[in-house]
């Protein structure tokens, strides 16, 4: 390398940004992540064992994951080759394995392949790792921040370790803002005031994201310029108003979903609210959010108040109608009549029920009486032979076996004490204490 290709180079360091510039290269500097990395932990071991494993990093932004596969490559002395699936595809694959390969043969120099956004390849690029991972020829560490069981198939999974990496406590960012602040040539030289209330109110408006936390502490020591004091004030503006985590597609998506449910189940219509608000703020599609209300009206409500699934299918519909914004109101007024409502799972267990006999027994005969006889031929077949029309009977109803035989006495539908299906449990109740017909 000449002076021309080194000054470059500094130069380059120095519009890199912050986080860029105070990357942790040892495993000692990096924090947050002591569940994975602690003595006697087996990353940590395989580390030192100088062992290179395939991984899948697994974390939210900004918690260290490519700096993880960075440590791990330098750690076993490994070429560390940074990839996109972004904007690579099968064919740079090759031409990596095909590097890797000769490193191998000319150096015994092994490969380290990082893959940010891993989730990003469909399966047929996933597959297209799999043999180099069989030879050896590279070890593969991807990132990302969807739930590696939904986004990756199993025969990547099958051949590689998947760890979590947790959010950065607000303790550990506030060490990372001190080290940058103590560490950065460039910090250093502007030497700014940051008081304690502002370093606080950095780590923790980060949210666990150390590359949010570190661009914020830059842009505040920036803009306060020399010897300047970053207040608590300065440190808010620097910090913005945070970018909710949401991918419709990813992780985040099915833990709001599931939490906006069990919150409705649990009749708590503030925490719904929260959650409900949490998607919709996050770009989620509104009709997804009343796809979910409409199945919830049957599934948790069911007949202990039908009016929930009428007012479910109607704010569908009133959406469609107006639109946003005004259509987050229906989306409000329904979550809120569904978490107060009284809740009942019958439409759930009395499915799940008769689904049971349905698969045990397979299609067992319909009773002849209750069979459709549109023509001469199955009604001499004995088809609706002794049907009995329950509206010619005192109450619209008549005791009447219409189970197949092998059933007989089977009841599915158990209505809970809950709002009016107490009423129609006792109506029921009433039905079933008639004695039925006796098998023919």
């Amino acid at each position: 390398m000449d002076l021309f290709d080194k000054a470059a180079e500094q130069d380059s360091a120095k519009q890199a940004p912050l986080a860029e510039r105070v990357r942790p290269a040892t495993l000692e500097d990096i924090l947050g992540q002591d569940h994975l990395l602690a003595d006697g932990r087996l990353l940590r071991q395989a580390i030192q064992r100088d062992q290179v494993l395939s991984l899948i990093l697994w974390g939210p932004p900004g918690s260290g994951k490519t700096t993880l596969a960075r440590v791990v490559a330098k750690h076993t002395k490994s070429e560390f080759v940074p990839f996109s699936a972004v904007l690579g595809g099968v064919k740079e694959v090759r031409e990596i394995v095909a590097a890797a390969e000769a490193r191998w043969k000319e150096r015994r120099v092994r490969t380290v392949l990082f893959v940010d956004e891993i989730h990003r390849f469909n399966k047929a690029q996933q597959d297209a790792f799999l043999p180099h991972l069989e030879k050896g020829t590279i070890a593969l560490i991807g990132a990302t921040t969807e739930n590696p069981s939904f986004e990756l198939t199993a025969a990547l999974l099958s051949r590689c370790r998947v760890l979590t990496l947790r959010p950065i406590a607000d303790e550990d960012l506030e060490k990372l803002l001190r080290r940058a602040l103590e560490r950065d040539p460039q910090l250093r030289e502007l030497h700014p005031n940051v008081t304690p209330e502002a370093l606080v109110a950095l780590a923790e408006g980060a949210f666990g994201d150390a590359r949010r936390a570190l661009t914020a502490l830059e842009a505040a020591a920036l803009s306060v310029g020399p010897g300047g004091d970053v207040t608590i004030e300065r440190a808010a503006e620097a910090l913005a108003k945070p970018v909710l985590r949401h991918d419709k597609g990813g992780d985040s998506h099915y833990d709001l979903a599931s939490a906006l449910i069990k919150s409705l189940r649990g009749s708590d219509p503030d925490a719904a609210l929260y959650y409900c608000v949490r998607l919709l703020e996050a770009g989620e599609d509104p009709r997804f959010v009343l796809r979910r209300l409409v199945i919830f009206a049957s599934e948790d409500i069911g007949n202990a108040d039908p009016r929930a699934l009428s007012l479910a299918v109607n704010a569908l519909h009133a959406f469609q109608l107006v639109g946003m914004p005004e259509g987050h109101l229906a989306i409000s007024q329904t979550v809120c009549y569904l978490a107060c409502a009284q809740k009942s799972n019958t439409a759930l267990t009395a499915y799940a029920a008769a689904r049971a006999d349905v698969e045990a027994h397979g299609p067992l005969r319909v009773p002849l009486h209750i069979r459709n006889a549109p023509t001469g031929l199955m009604k001499s077949l004995g088809h609706g032979e002794g049907y009995q029309y329950p509206h010619d009977f005192e109450g619209h109803h008549v005791a009447e076996e219409y189970l197949p035989e092998e059933l007989r006495g089977r009841h599915y539908y158990e209505p809970s004490q809950s709002g009016l299906e107490r009423e129609i449990g006792q109506r029921l109740a009433g039905w079933r204490a008639v004695p039925k017909p006796p098998k023919k």
